[in-house]
């Protein structure tokens, strides 16, 4: 669950109004956590499970099976994703996060790039 409201944006802002931020410092600190994660190096014998993770994760409307031998793999609601990115382009958080999904996840790309609405999110 806090995983999902990380990926949803649940009032995110880089300067949030004083409403939306006591409404949900966790997804806005969970988020900055997230891209924390996420960019920390690579240890020499280990990757980072969480990029890993970024760069793995499917689609969950896809019709195909999901199987993977990646242990950080999992599914989310590309829809749901592209609408909390959509809603949130004011804010810098979000905007790292699309660019480090559309650069690192092949399925999140292709995605993105099917929309016949890409200019809601340009």
């Amino acid at each position: 669950a806090g995983l999902w409201t990380v990926f949803t944006l649940g009032g995110v802002g880089s300067k949030p109004t004083p409403q939306l931020e006591q409404c949900s410092p966790l997804a806005n600190q969970s988020l900055l956590l997230l891209l924390v994660l996420a960019n920390l190096t690579d240890a020499p014998d280990t990757l980072n499970p969480y990029r890993q993770a970024i760069m793995s994760f499917k689609n969950a409307q896809d019709s195909t099976a999901f199987s993977s031998s990646n242990p950080h793999a999992f599914q989310i609601n590309f829809n749901s994703l592209y609408t909390a990115l959509c809603e949130q382009q004011k804010s810098d958080q979000a905007t790292l996060l699309l660019y480090m999904l559309l650069h690192q996840n092949s399925n999140v790309r292709t995605y993105v790039l099917a929309r016949t609405d890409i200019e809601n999110l340009v």
